[in-house]
């Protein structure tokens, strides 16, 4: 009896431990089996989501579907694991979470006037045994503040440096800030990030140094945020410029062509920041004559006269330096018309015409006489050697046609020595 009894224990444990490991082998392979079915989607009953990225106060629609349902529910979980809707049915009082589709396979559901604390990770859970879960993480999108520039409060003067500062707040992830002068980009220092107290969001700034000219007066100096949430050019801050820089001065005349007897002035325009305002006429070589009367920026004459003419110079100061510049006068007499600046130009062009027709008649009346004077040369000449041949023409032999063809003076002289 006892030797039974030891053999029964003997075996109840064999039996006992044999049973253990099939049912250790039924459940890892019953694991396997849904872990398998999770990993390759190739449970038809396994859910599929998608992750969304939203930016603050952005609408994010999230979507659950199965591809068979065994008359089980589908559900949607926020990241406090709090039921959002159970098939058709809201569980969660938000009036921001809305349905918009709800199936056997399907469960579709919108969360509108998105905030930061909406970030993190949602699940979809369909209860067939086992359950059956997927998650979506929803990333919220800090929206970058408006860039606040700073430095321009005091202007600079040409030559000198100016340091600006742009800030932008309330980026998720940290945004990143360009500068531009006008439409060139410009480049600042490395962006300096540091987080939010209490809020996952970050603070932005970067630092741009010039060193200015008088052309950068008035130049619009722009900060720009880069950022996912965004459009480009979404968030820009321009502000211009302001260059202080000695004038540079330029004189205008009343008329360029003034005349005797007629009112007429000088204007002295200076361009600098600040505009001038005090000026100094000078004539060069000499004073100012009596009739001209300084007026500020311009110089008065009563009545012009040629002792008028000469060189004026004007001198223009805004208080951070100053130009110089001269004009040269030369008023016209009464006869010239002023109101018609080419009459001048006309009449010299008749006087030049007039002298041009004198010298063509002298050339052809010279002409004329070089080739009435040819003629007569050319005359003179026949006319002298057909007397010099007419010796050997009335001669009786050949020896005295040679003779009198020689020289007829000769023959002269023998005859007076003969008749002697």
């Amino acid at each position: 009896m006892s030797g039974m009894r030891a053999r029964q224990s003997m075996t109840f444990p064999s039996f006992q431990r044999a049973a253990l490991r099939a049912l250790a082998a039924l459940t890892m392979l019953l694991a396997t089996s849904v872990r398998s079915n999770y990993v390759f989607d190739e449970d038809p009953f396994q859910p599929v989501t998608q992750d969304e990225t939203v930016a603050v106060g952005g609408v994010v629609t999230l979507t659950c579907s199965v591809k068979e349902n065994d008359n089980s529910s589908l559900q949607w979980s926020n990241t406090a694991q709090q039921t959002l809707y159970f098939g058709e049915k809201r569980a969660l009082r938000d009036n921001r979470i809305q349905l918009v589709k709800s199936t056997g396979t399907e469960l579709i559901i919108t969360i509108a006037d998105v905030q930061l604390s909406d970030d993190g990770e949602y699940t979809c859970s369909i209860f067939t045994m086992p359950v059956r879960t997927a998650r979506a993480t929803v990333t919220v999108l800090g929206v970058p503040g408006k860039p606040v520039i700073t430095g321009f409060e005091d202007a600079v003067q040409e030559g000198g440096k100016v340091t600006l500062t742009c800030t932008s707040s309330g980026s998720k992830p940290p945004a990143k800030l360009h500068w531009y002068r006008d439409q060139e980009e410009l480049p600042g220092r490395p962006d300096v990030v540091e987080s939010n107290p209490d809020e996952p969001t970050y603070t932005v700034t970067s630092e741009l140094t010039l060193t200015v000219t008088r052309n950068d007066n008035n130049a619009l100096i722009a900060c720009a945020v880069d950022h996912p949430s965004i459009a480009n050019g979404d968030k820009k801050t321009e502000q211009p410029l302001n260059v202080l820089f000695s004038p540079s001065v330029s004189i205008q005349p009343e008329s360029d062509l003034p005349r005797e007897g007629e009112k007429f002035y000088l204007q002295c325009v200076g361009n600098g920041n600040p505009e001038p305002t005090a000026f100094v006429w000078r004539k060069k070589d000499g004073e100012l004559p009596p009739m001209a009367k300084v007026d500020g920026a311009f110089l008065r004459f009563e009545s012009l006269n040629k002792s008028d003419n000469g060189v004026y110079e004007c001198q223009a100061d805004n208080g951070i330096g100053f130009g110089d510049v001269s004009h040269t006068l030369l008023v016209q007499e009464a006869g010239v018309n002023a109101a018609d600046p080419t009459a001048m130009s006309t009449s010299s062009g008749v006087d030049h015409a007039v002298i041009g027709g004198v010298v063509a008649v002298i050339v052809f009346i010279m002409l004329c006489l070089l080739i009435v004077l040819g003629r007569y040369l050319i005359r003179h000449k026949g006319t002298y050697l057909t007397h010099e041949a007419k010796g050997s023409d009335d001669a009786p032999d050949a020896d005295t046609a040679i003779i009198n063809a020689e020289g007829g003076h000769s023959g002269v002289d023998d005859k007076k020595e003969y008749f002697i």
